[in-house]
């Protein structure tokens, strides 16, 4: 599987963005799905997570209320819609994927075995 992880880019503080992540390779639906990410200096941190149909999905306590989670399995997809931004959401976001999800770890990276390359986003102040 493959994942492109695409939508990054810089935003005044209070705007908006949106992230994708195209999954190629095996059935979509199959793959529980996150996203996280890594500021300057600092470790990669989970951001949100969903479900194989999108019914459930969970947030970082920092992101809960300005991000959403959501997925299109018809079209092998997961998005990040983030709003309000603040500076300290400037970091590289990562899609991240599983076959394998162990039923509670969804904010731990080693749960997940599928990595996209990255999207750079810069909030300015």
């Amino acid at each position: 599987v493959q994942l492109q992880a695409s939508g990054g880019g810089l935003v005044q503080a209070g705007g908006s963005l949106r992230l994708s992540c195209a999954v190629s390779g095996r059935t979509f639906s199959s793959y529980f799905m996150g996203w996280f990410r890594q500021a300057p200096g600092k470790e990669r941190e989970f951001v949100a997570a969903i479900s194989w149909s999108g019914a459930s999905t969970y947030y970082a306590d920092s992101v809960k209320g300005r991000f959403t989670i959501s997925r299109d399995n018809d079209k092998n997809s997961m998005y990040l819609q983030m709003n309000s931004l603040k500076p300290e959401d400037t970091a590289v976001y990562y899609c991240a994927a599983t076959l394998a999800y162990s039923g509670s770890a969804y904010y731990t990276f080693a749960e997940y075995n599928h990595w996209g390359q990255g999207t750079e986003v810069t909030v300015s102040s």
